[in-house]
């Protein structure tokens, strides 16, 4: 059966098609990538033509089953509860109208509709090596929920325990990102990459969790933070914007972040004794640096590369399907194909001429972060890197960039928290930073994708060629994007990117 799971009008909406009955995930792909809106929370027509053109060309049929993510009826009561009446009355956010207005009336009619958080864990369950285990799903919020954590054996799915809206760990970050300048919903992991500069503080750590959290085991906020948290000030630091004051709150509140995080983790034990097995899913579980301290703790922790909601759009068809899905047969690359042989050569030669350098080859990443098919490259020595791909990207200069390592040599050069990363869902101290400036944060920290043979035949042979000419296992990887624009998807706009920014694309 071919199923299709639909993602729209939160936020990244994306689509996933999927064949439960040989286990396989045939296409999915992000709107954002073909409308050029960064979060594009709308659907549009391209990308569903690219699916379809797929399906055809692979002789994989038609499509049996059409899924939707959250359910709008019990989304639309959360709202009124809330006071969110012109979004009740509202059919413009109603999933089948949406659809219809992109597509056109009858093309394709939701069959079929799975909870938001039931679509977050089944994403990262049914991707997941295990057939037993405990899954964990923390998000801004669903139709009601916005903490899960479920046992999960063969096919089913069972919930137990929950926390639901307004109390959030996910609207509570991303006040706090809004209260720093920064954009809700959309520039967290600045905010993450932010904490780095800053210094702990207890007292302000005190402070805030006396204004917003009310005591107990569980996260419960004094204030409904779906609405923001502008009116808050420190009475700790300077009452001035400064940089440095900036710095310091996006430390204090990361370190809360992770403490309430391993707080839930850490009800695993009791709330699912069956197994040692943990899966998580939702936008917050894109916090890398939380996520190396988790998984010290639960040495199994399986996360989707694509954990957000777009994500989901893969999660509720999986559990329609009721069905495993071999996710390593294609990894993170299920999108958009730019045919033609990984370009190894062309882009070592200009790495070795000590030059930025893009590649947009093979299946589009599913996910917000390049692994290798849409990625901007640099060597990772190199002192003016950072200030050169900075300048390029447009970004914030203390914001840091991700190395691709060989997989074989990544524990040299980092002190790993686990084994592999392929997906770069953790950050690693690096071993030797004054050899290795542009990949290494003000805390000599890096986000680490380990490549291997398995993962990316193309972007291995690649970085094992750049180590045979320099001795250096590894490239610096960032998105083939610009800040504030969805990562390159198709050759059209690599040939854009090289016109307007002067950076050879392959």
């Amino acid at each position: 059966m071919k199923i299709l799971g639909i993602n729209a009008l939160n936020h990244d909406a994306g689509i996933c098609l999927i064949d439960s009955d040989h286990g396989k995930i045939l296409f999915a792909a992000h709107a954002e990538r073909y409308s050029g809106i960064k979060n594009d929370s709308n659907l549009n027509k391209e990308m569903f033509d690219d699916m379809e053109d797929y399906i055809t060309k692979t002789g994989r049929g038609g499509i049996d089953k059409v899924v939707y993510f959250e359910n709008p009826y019990t989304k639309k009561l959360r709202q009124f509860m809330a006071g969110q009446y012109r979004e009740v009355l509202s059919r413009k956010n109603m999933p089948q109208y949406h659809i219809d207005s992109v597509l056109g009336k009858g093309r394709y009619t939701i069959d079929e509709y799975v909870d938001h958080h039931l679509s977050h864990a089944s994403s990262t369950y049914f991707t997941s090596p295990y057939t037993e285990s405990a899954v964990v799903c923390i998000d801004a919020i669903g139709e009601f929920d916005t903490i899960t954590i479920w046992y999960a054996n063969g096919s089913k799915l069972e919930k137990r325990w929950s926390q639901t809206y307004p109390n959030s760990l996910g609207l509570w970050y991303s006040a706090m990102t809004q209260r720093l300048g920064l954009k809700p919903q959309e520039d967290e992991y600045i905010l993450m990459g932010m904490a780095a500069w800053g210094k702990e503080n207890k007292e302000l750590q005190q402070e805030i969790r006396d204004y917003f959290f009310k005591e107990g085991n569980d996260i419960r906020f004094k204030k409904n933070l779906h609405r923001g948290c502008l009116d808050w000030d420190s009475v700790v630091m300077p009452d001035d914007d400064t940089e440095q004051w900036k710095f310091d709150i996006a430390h204090n509140v990361q370190v809360i972040c992770e403490e309430e995080i391993l707080k839930i983790f850490n009800k695993l034990p009791e709330l699912v004794p069956e197994t040692t097995n943990v899966c998580y899913s939702g936008g917050v579980a894109l916090n890398c640096v939380a996520n190396s301290l988790v998984v010290q703790d639960y040495p199994s922790l399986w996360i989707l590369p694509n954990p957000g909601d777009c994500g989901s759009s893969l999660g509720c068809a999986a559990y329609v399907g009721g069905v495993h899905l071999d996710f390593m047969e294609n990894g993170a690359f299920l999108g958009y194909n730019i045919k033609g042989k990984y370009p190894t050569k062309k882009v070592l030669d200009e790495l070795l001429k000590g030059n930025l350098v893009g590649v947009a080859n093979g299946r589009a990443e599913y996910g917000p972060r390049a692994l290798g098919n849409r990625s901007l490259l640099a060597d990772p020595r190199g002192k003016d890197i950072k200030d050169k791909m900075n300048e390029i990207k447009n970004r914030q200069k203390f914001r840091p960039f991700a190395p691709s390592v060989l997989e074989e040599h990544a524990h040299e050069i980092f002190d790993m928290p686990t084994k592999k990363s392929q997906f770069m869902q953790h950050v690693a101290p690096c071993k030797y930073p004054d050899k290795y400036p542009a990949i290494c944060h003000i805390d000599n920290t890096s986000r680490v994708q380990t490549v291997s043979k398995e993962d990316n035949p193309g972007y291995y042979k690649l970085i094992k060629e750049f180590y045979k000419e320099t001795g250096c296992p590894m490239v610096l990887n960032t998105s083939l994007n610009i800040k504030g624009q969805p990562i390159v998807n198709d050759e059209k706009q690599a040939k854009e990117f090289t016109k307007k920014y002067g950076v050879k694309v392959f």
